[in-house]
């Protein structure tokens, strides 16, 4: 009988039991130490081209919820690692079982037991290319990284969210749905474009600029660094979220870099730097700004490794944060991060 199996790069082999999709597939190998919300993490575009080890050892005890409850409208993770999954699902909200949900979106998962091994291995070693092996299929290692990742899960036409009298521009660049909920929760009108889209030249009228999540290098989202240069010289009031705070830095001269295993959990730790106040965030993302760009300064910095988590101009409403203000599927520490930069365009808006 023909194992199933995780194997890394370095030639480290895993056994496991499969419970998803019967295909195999290759992707960067991650982990994620949330205790919950693994709807939000599979749905989250951040994770597309990856392969999520969960260290939190039961899975899928609440199955699947309704669509609406997803961060996208898909699976985005290329595959799943857990400790023990739960196939008899007690919840309200439940539609299906997690394995189900999985074969039914083309998902490959795998139980094995050690996850905590993966994960230690992970960290020391740092994250790096893997591939599930289901029913013999051998394929090759793929780095998902040299691609143009955020080209692949931003959406590819102009969406309208909500009524609201002033108008937010949000750049797609895997979007998680939350914001958008976040967002028209304040009585905004949000305007989904695509990744590459050129705001200064829409042809409607707008108050801001939001600069979305997304997955992989933000040095490969070219067309998009250069958008967000000139929206910057046209001083138009802008907030970059996860990867939206690398690619802020990147438009205006900064620096980014590849984290050793990055941070992928609801409990990272960040302080403002002016404050020194301490909040728990939701964070997925594997790069980090290195160096802050000129007329800027350091925001908040992680309270585990002293890595950046946002940036803010020193005079102008453009700013952003490396975690997820939307807080979805919690904590909902840095909810306010939106109405802080709303209440900032605001006076903006009153002084020109």
């Amino acid at each position: 009988m023909k194992k199933d199996k995780l194997i890394l790069k370095d030639g480290t082999e895993f056994e496991g039991v499969s419970f998803g999709a019967n295909q195999s597939v290759s992707g960067e190998v991650v982990f994620a130490t949330g205790m919950v919300g693994y709807p939000e993490a599979l749905t989250d575009p951040s994770f597309s081209g990856q392969i999520l080890v969960l260290t939190y050892p039961l899975v899928g005890n609440y199955g699947c919820p309704n669509k609406k409850f997803w961060e996208s409208n898909r699976i985005q993770i290329s595959g799943l690692i857990v400790s023990e999954y739960i196939d008899t699902p007690s919840h309200h909200q439940k539609e299906k079982t997690l394995a189900q949900w999985l074969k039914d979106s083309g998902i490959p998962a795998l139980i094995i037991k050690d996850t905590r091994a993966i994960t230690q291995k992970l960290r020391d070693q740092g994250a790096m290319l893997g591939k599930i092996i289901v029913s013999g299929k051998n394929i090759k290692f793929e780095d998902p990284n040299k691609r143009n990742l955020v080209a692949e899960v931003s959406t590819k036409k102009v969406s309208f969210f909500g009524a609201g009298l002033k108008t937010v521009v949000l750049i797609d660049c895997g979007v998680k749905q939350n914001i958008i909920r976040s967002l028209v929760a304040r009585d905004l009108k949000v305007v989904v474009v695509p990744w590459n889209t050129n705001v200064t030249r829409l042809n409607f009228k707008f108050s801001a600029v939001v600069i979305s999540n997304g997955p992989g290098d933000p040095q490969k989202v070219k067309i998009t660094i250069r958008n967000i240069k000139k929206i910057i010289e046209k001083k138009i009031p802008t907030l970059g979220i996860c990867l939206g705070n690398q690619l802020l830095a990147l438009a205006l001269g900064g620096m980014t870099y590849k984290l050793k295993f990055g941070h992928r959990s609801q409990n990272q730790p960040v302080v403002e730097r002016s404050t020194k106040k301490c909040y728990l965030t939701t964070q997925n993302h594997g790069f980090a700004v290195r160096k802050i760009p000129k007329d800027f300064k350091e925001w908040f910095y992680n309270a585990n490794d002293n890595t950046n988590e946002g940036i803010i101009h020193k005079t102008l409403p453009i700013m952003s944060v490396q975690f997820h203000p939307e807080s979805s599927p919690g904590p909902l520490d840095t909810d306010f991060i939106f109405d802080y930069f709303l209440k900032k365009v605001k006076v903006y808006d009153k002084k020109k």
